[in-house]
Order: structure tokens, then sequence, then C-alpha cells
């Protein structure tokens, strides 16, 4: 059940940042943080996998590296700009992350019913920031968007 005294669009906040850092470093803009249930900061990443040439940097990964050990994942809050992928999908459900708020799933749906159907909260944000952000990069870059979903 998402905690509604939290300000997830202030948690956004935090992927967001991550995401432009990630463009800044000649990445794709795709940020991530995971929150403990009260909404205090665990762990931010972003998108790695262009600048580290490695496919598994990707923004949800790198957030919950950095988060560390936690004891439990079922009341942490992994903050996305965009849906998650079916690895970071695969992901929230191995560590049984309960809610995962998105900043969008216009430009890429990725597992969100999946997870929804498995018992995680998935809030959806529509953020027009997040939508810009992704799909200007999609625009000017489609051969690594395209390499980098696997089409």
């Amino acid at each position: 059940m998402p905690n509604s005294s939290l300000d997830y669009v202030r948690l956004l906040a935090v992927a967001i940042a991550e995401a432009k850092l990630g463009l800044a470093e000649g990445g794709i803009p795709i940020g991530a943080a995971l929150f403990d249930g009260a909404g205090s900061l665990l762990g931010r990443g972003h998108n790695r996998r262009i600048q580290e040439n490695d496919p598994s940097v990707h923004g949800e990964t790198d957030a919950f590296r950095k988060a560390g050990r936690q004891k439990s994942y079922r009341d942490t809050i992994m903050v996305t700009t965009l849906a998650p992928c079916w690895y970071c999908s695969g992901l929230v459900r191995q560590f049984n992350i309960g809610t995962v708020v998105v900043g969008e799933s216009a430009n890429f749906q990725g597992g969100v019913e999946w997870l929804k159907q498995s018992g995680v909260t998935v809030v959806d944000l529509n953020s027009k920031e997040c939508i810009s952000m992704l799909g200007e990069y999609i625009r000017t870059h489609p051969e690594i968007w395209n390499e980098d979903i696997g089409r």
C-alpha cells in the first residue's frame, strides 16, 4: 500500500537529477532512487550502460547497489524516471520491493503490468518532464535507444 503522506513528486526529483547527470555524462537519461517507507533516501543512481560499456548498469540496479544491504525491502520504494524494464522489474520482484513510483510509462511500458499483477504497488506519475527528457533522447539517438532496449 503506498504511503499517501509521501510526496512522490519530491522523491521523483532525485531520480530526475540522476537522469540529467547520466545525460550530461553522454548516457541515456534514466535515473532512479531507492527510499525507505518514510521517504529517506537509501541509494540513488542512473543508467550507465553506455558510460561503462556494461549492459547491467540500469538506473534501478545502480540505485539498488548503492543503497547497500537492507534487512527487508518490503517497505522500500523504488522511484524511477521510466517504467522498469523486465530486468529491473525482476529485481523489484526478487527483493520484494513493495512500491515502484514511475516517472513515466509513455515512452516505454516495461514490466509495469506484471509488477501490478505480482502485488507490487505501482504509482505512475505521468511526468511531463520525464516523458519529454527521454522522448527527446529517443528522437536524437534512435540507434542507441533501439540497441539499448534490444530491438
